[in-house]
């Protein structure tokens, strides 16, 4: 079943006016000397299954004492905000979204993750790898078989937003599927004094400590600063690498689609000059209009019209509306 644009509002990522309320309180309880993991939990019957059975698969023990080593409870026995986040009453959920083709259009599926964050940490993962298809091509008797996304690049992209994101804000996080990518976009822009350049130098600005505490114990995260590293050395095979965008309220991650990429590559091979500088506007930007050819060629409206009506003809592209609003995109599979 698909869902169309109406239903698509229900996926808001952010509520600007919530975000304005959430950045008060933040900024608030920074100034006083508090960190939102170390501070009172406001839920205190809390019980902690899945972060149990993740800890006895690992052969770690996890009790009394362990909690007040990790931070869980504080030094007066009672559960922090940090005890939540690991405990099955979390109320902090990740939204997934599957949209048919390269834009926002029509959606296929969606998804909340709720639960304590290693729960959400393993449902995720396993619903990501459903979508996360395998292609094989034979190479003289050789079968070489290559995924959508290099595994590594997806959990490493799944822990960050786990790890680092901002739970100070209530809103949850998102991962959007389209054809040719991948989209987390984790709440909370970079840590104090952080800036993008040191991150992908593998410098560490952690906002979370306890929490990158726990899943350094559990041998999620080897150290700190290597996760974006890692994602982008993934790609290296493949000619291609991550995109990160940094805004002040959102850290969003984009991994591309290998087997897309390559399709894409194939399709510019027998392609005009002109027709493949328009495919290569799709890849960044997802679709394009007449104004944008006439922009990018200099061209008239009637020879930009006649350009993507014959990449249309061709299959190249498909047209999306009607009149003034025709816009094109990547063909969809079918």
């Amino acid at each position: 079943m698909n869902f169309r644009e109406s239903e698509v509002v229900e996926l808001k990522e952010i509520d600007t006016e919530d975000i304005k309320k959430e950045l008060i309180r933040r900024m608030i309880k920074e100034t006083d000397g508090d960190r939102f993991e170390g501070m009172r939990s406001v839920e205190q019957e809390l019980t902690f299954n899945a972060t149990e059975q993740e800890f006895a698969l690992r052969g770690i023990e996890f009790g009394k004492s362990q909690e007040k080593t990790l931070g869980i409870i504080n030094s007066d026995g009672i559960y922090t905000n940090l005890g939540l986040l690991m405990s099955d009453q979390c109320n902090y959920t990740i939204k997934t979204a599957i949209f048919q083709g390269n834009d926002q259009m029509v959606f296929k599926d969606r998804q909340e993750f709720s639960g304590s964050l290693l729960k959400q940490m393993n449902d995720v993962y396993r619903y990501l790898e459903l979508y996360n298809k395998t292609r094989g091509e034979i190479n003289g008797l050789v079968r070489v078989d290559t995924r959508d996304y290099p595994p590594v690049a997806l959990r490493e992209a799944l822990l960050n937003m786990l790890v680092h994101r901002d739970y100070s804000f209530s809103a949850s996080a998102m991962i959007k599927i389209f054809d040719n990518r991948v989209e987390f976009i984790s709440i909370g822009g970079l840590a104090t004094g952080a800036e993008l350049s040191d991150i992908m130098t593998g410098a560490s600005f952690c906002r979370n400590q306890n929490l990158a505490n726990v899943f350094f114990r559990l041998e999620l995260i080897e150290a700190y600063g290597t996760g974006i590293q890692k994602m982008m050395q993934s790609y290296e095979e493949y000619g291609m690498k991550p995109k990160i965008e940094i805004t002040s309220n959102t850290f969003k991650v984009t991994l591309p689609n290998v087997n897309a990429f390559e399709d894409e590559i194939k399709q510019l091979q027998n392609v005009s000059e002109e027709e493949a500088l328009v495919l290569s506007y799709l890849k960044e930007h997802y679709r394009i209009t007449r104004a944008d050819v006439e922009k990018i060629f200099d061209v008239s409206p009637s020879t930009a019209s006649r350009l993507l009506r014959r990449m249309s003809e061709e299959n190249l592209l498909q047209q999306q509306g009607k009149g003034r609003s025709v816009r094109y995109i990547l063909p969809r599979e079918k």
